[in-house]
């Protein structure tokens, strides 16, 4: 059933989609006033309130709790939290260790590029699940341990050289403040095409290139729209990239890949390296997303020694290094077959939720455009809403009232440089909606949400 169905127009007179212009529920809202205080360049002349700057997920939890979400957070559905859910009752999934076994060495500073064992294990678990049959191979030393994704990210801001970077809109969050950070190299956006599923074509990665560019930075699969690129494109995007450009590529989704029917297949830029010391191809991913365990904070960098080398030495002025007894813990973890079967049971659990969370919102009367074949996010656009909940930052306000998080899609607008407005944004009109949390989460969530609607569609009728 689509929203027309239930008498709600989006051809309002007061609809920004239509102008381009702020609505009048928009400029008078009170989350659009915190966000444009909080987000230079996205008000009239901006200045920053320190008190605000955070992350996009961040700042949601800091409304959420101007709502009482820390006084019982039981009590509420997080949508928003990029994390999944950490139970133990997943089928066939492998038992997370509940004690921590602290050596002698675990007492000591670790080496800031992690510990030679854990960074092995790493090296071998992407030889086996994708480097099979190829001449060149990483070892440790094409891997650098870090305490964390965003850790990650700016260790290689780090060692970037003078350089264009190219990103797309819209990505990760935490992109915003790492390439607002450093002054080493100009990052340069790239909108994506929603008609064209956000998708990142070899001839997209051309076009960069040929401007200029030298650095490309990209998710795959993609935060927030829940898409991955692979191969024989992702193959062709590497040659472009070969002997011309760096590649970062942000993997902490690989393993949630719904795209070979949940055979544990994860998705990564490792098979198509033709020499792990030559191509400029650097890996994110770690224990965070696909291992459940985001509260280890142990992610890691693969590429070559050369890069890694690098990024591990600049980890001694950035953040010191990651926990050693959480490394030690990981080792056993990184066997491959058990990460082949870990990564089954993950993707048969998550498409799973994935249905449900898309079947309640058809049901609902929202319009899914593109189902996501990745991730555990579904991009949602709120378009066909009536006035006053048909951008991001107003239905998130809707949905603090039910005791749901959600994270408006202006936050995964991407804009370091602070140059265009909040109503230029094409992720305004989108929330990013997480089905990471327990399925008893996302029954309550989608509860709320249908609240919502049909608290509008009462007002609606009741006023004509």
């Amino acid at each position: 059933m689509s929203f027309s169905a239930r008498k709600f127009s989006v051809e309002d007179e007061d609809s920004s989609l239509l102008t381009g212009l702020p609505t009048h529920s928009e400029l008078n809202s009170k989350i659009h006033r915190q966000f444009r205080n909080a987000h230079e360049g996205h008000r009239p002349h901006a200045g920053l309130d320190p008190s605000r700057a955070s992350t996009g997920v961040v700042w949601c939890t800091e409304r959420a709790t101007e709502h009482g979400f820390q006084d019982d957070p039981t009590q509420w559905a997080n949508l928003g939290q990029g994390a999944p859910e950490v139970d133990d009752d997943i089928k066939g999934s492998f038992q997370r260790p509940k004690t921590i076994n602290v050596s002698m060495a675990g007492r000591e500073y670790g080496p800031t590029a992690g510990i030679k064992p854990l960074r092995a294990a790493i090296a071998n678990l992407y030889n086996v699940h994708h480097r099979q049959g190829k001449d060149s191979k990483y070892t440790w030393e094409n891997v650098a341990v870090v305490p964390g994704g965003r850790a990650g990210l700016i260790r290689i801001a780090a060692v970037l050289n003078n350089a264009y970077l190219g990103f797309f809109i819209p990505d990760y969050t935490a992109y915003n403040e790492m390439l607002g950070l450093f002054r080493n190299f100009a990052a340069i956006p790239s909108p994506l095409s929603e008609a064209d599923g956000y998708h990142i074509h070899p001839e997209k990665i051309a076009e960069e290139i040929a401007r200029g560019t030298s650095v490309i930075l990209t998710s795959n699969p993609r935060n927030p729209t829940g898409q991955v690129v692979k191969n024989p494109e992702l193959a062709q995007i590497q040659d472009l990239c070969r002997d011309r450009a760096t590649l970062i590529m942000d993997e902490f989704y690989g393993g949630y890949n719904y795209t070979s029917d949940c055979d544990g297949t994860t998705v990564s830029a490792a098979e198509n390296i033709v020499d792990v010391d030559e191509d400029d191809v650097l890996l994110i991913d770690g224990l965070t997303k696909r291992f459940r365990l985001p509260g280890w904070r142990v992610a890691w960098i693969v590429g070559p020694k050369e890069f890694i080398k690098a990024i591990g030495s600049c980890g001694s002025y950035l953040d010191g290094g990651t926990n050693v007894p959480f490394q030690e813990a990981a080792i056993p973890m990184l066997e491959p077959t058990k990460v082949l079967n870990e990564m089954k049971a993950l993707q048969t659990h998550f498409r799973n939720k994935r249905d449900y969370v898309l079947g309640r919102l058809k049901d609902l009367g929202f319009n899914i455009k593109n189902i996501p074949d990745s991730t555990f996010y579904i991009w949602l656009d709120l378009s066909g809403l009536p006035a006053g909940i048909n951008d991001g930052l107003n239905f998130f306000q809707k949905c603090l009232e039910q005791k749901v998080i959600v994270v408006p899609g202006i936050f995964f607008d991407l804009n370091p440089a602070k140059r265009r407005d909040l109503f230029d944004s094409p992720c305004h009109h989108f929330i990013r909606l997480s089905y990471g949390p327990t399925l008893e989460t996302l029954k309550k969530g989608l509860d709320g949400i249908e609240r919502i609607l049909k608290n509008y569609e009462a007002t609606y009728e009741k006023e004509s």
